[in-house]
């Protein structure tokens, strides 16, 4: 694999690892935005933001973008996070330059007024659905538990407040700031011609103007607040716990994932023979969340609202063991196994190397290849996994529980 890197004058980055035996490109436009970069007048806006760029162009309908996603065969989609919101597609080689150019038009989408007001009340619905969700509601509300004031503490879909207040004018001013060519990167993957790439990426989108765009960067270790709601609809006991994490730009990401998995896998790990194996809970899993600037390590565990104590007192004698006496050298080696296995599966595919590139570049600009990556997770010692758990104290966490009891 070959990688290439090339910045147009406007801010614009493209980078591309090229696969010559791949039969499939994958690229992608990785915005840095999300719900940490919005206030409180315009919670929800990325998200929302990200609907209206199906909505299509000034020379495009949706009915239009559509079929040519469907003509090209591709797989494509996008989501929002709360740092950033991306745009990508995988298809056979030789679409390449067609998706590319597709996804050039809908970066600059038309954001009508009309097709704002019919989105609105799909969003509002999305946000009713996620409410219904005890497992998305109670991280949700965690997470803002977990980081109070500071901005990564923001909710990604918004409230029913700030999507029904919101005018397009304020969509359009934060698209202007946002989408701003230097706050972009396009990544391609697989079998392509970078230069060829690149040149049409160039003019495509080339002309696009540079806005001063920035976002605050601020470590935080979080309230360490507990909270309960109780939800007499619900007929499980849904608990989040969040404590401090490295960011992405601590090459120290690595035994925190690792941490994660050898505590929170959903089989092997301490929740799974602790608590789901025994039918304590249903569902028990951690995972470490690298951001920029910060990190955060969540928990959530699903029970009957009668074990809900035990799952608690459990939960804490697993944190109590593992600062006292550390992870042992085979959890972590079954931890890196699992850990490397999904990461090779995933990289036989330009798709599954795609995000890996984006989001590296996106937040600390290196080009990281796949036995770099095999690397760091082998190089991650015992006394590093312990490391972490003893400044970052996991057991001091956050919790926000939700049930039908108190």
């Amino acid at each position: 694999m070959q990688f290439k890197h090339k910045q147009l004058q406007n801010g614009l980055t493209l980078i591309g690892e090229i696969q010559p035996h791949a039969q499939t490109a994958a690229m992608g436009f990785f915005v840095r935005t999300g719900s940490r970069d919005e206030t409180a007048a315009i919670s929800g806006v990325s998200h929302f933001l990200e609907h209206m760029l199906f909505k299509g162009t000034e020379t495009l309908s949706w009915q239009q973008v559509n079929e040519a996603f469907d003509g090209l065969g591709a797989s494509f989609n996008a989501f929002t996070g709360e740092e950033n919101t991306v745009y990508f597609a995988a298809v056979l080689a030789e679409y390449l330059p067609d998706v590319a150019k597709l996804w050039s038009q809908l970066m600059r989408p038309a954001l009508r007024e009309e097709d704002f007001n019919l989105e609105k009340n799909v969003i509002l619905e999305e946000i009713a659905m996620y409410k219904d969700m005890p497992q998305f509601d109670v991280v949700d509300q965690a997470r803002t538990l977990h980081f109070g004031s500071h901005p990564c503490g923001n909710s990604v879909p918004g409230t029913d407040e700030s999507i029904k207040a919101m005018a397009v004018q304020q969509m359009r001013d934060y698209f202007t700031k946002r989408y701003a060519p230097n706050n972009l990167v396009v990544a391609c993957c697989g079998n392509f011609d970078f230069d060829v790439f690149s040149s049409h990426i160039e003019q495509l989108c080339g002309g696009w103007q540079p806005v001063q765009t920035d976002r605050t960067i601020s470590y935080f270790e979080g309230t360490r607040q507990k909270k309960s709601i109780r939800k007499e609809s619900l007929a499980r006991h849904h608990i989040c716990l969040l404590s401090p994490s490295v960011s992405m730009q601590d090459p120290r990401r690595f035994a925190a994932s690792l941490l994660g998995m050898i505590l929170g896998d959903s089989t092997g790990s301490r929740y799974f023979w602790s608590l789901v194996d025994p039918a304590i809970a249903e569902v028990a899993s951690m995972q470490a969340e690298a951001m920029d600037g910060i990190g955060a390590i969540y928990s959530y565990i699903c029970c009957e609202p009668t074990a809900a104590q035990k799952v608690m007192d459990i939960v804490g004698g697993i944190f109590k063991d593992i600062t006292e006496n550390g992870v042992s050298e085979k959890e972590l080696q079954a931890a890196k196994n699992k850990v490397l296995s999904t990461l090779a599966i995933k990289s036989e595919q330009p798709m599954g190397r795609l995000l890996g590139l984006g989001f590296n570049w996106v937040y600390s600009q290196e080009y990281r290849t796949l036995a770099d990556d095999i690397a760091a997770i082998r190089s991650v010692t015992v006394q590093d996994v312990n490391s972490l758990t003893a400044e970052f104290q996991p057991g001091d966490f956050t919790c926000l529980a939700m049930g039908p009891t108190a």
